[in-house]
């Protein structure tokens, strides 16, 4: 994955976090359980992307 198209992925990620955020209403602790976790899954993405923490399609879930 080249650099350009990374950061077009994080702003688009960044844009409908903004979104979800301002036009959706829900409860504060929904929302802030929802930002940890969009951050949470792109920090997993971009070590996967540089090559720090492998493939993630060796992860399994449950």
């Amino acid at each position: 994955m080249n650099l350009i198209n990374l950061i077009v992925v994080l702003v688009v990620i960044g844009v409908i976090l903004w979104l979800i955020n301002n036009y959706i209403p829900m409860d504060g602790t929904i929302k802030k359980i929802l930002n940890v976790v969009v951050v949470i899954v792109v920090v997993l993405w971009l070590l996967s992307a540089f090559g720090l923490l492998g493939p993630m399609s060796g992860i399994r879930i449950g």
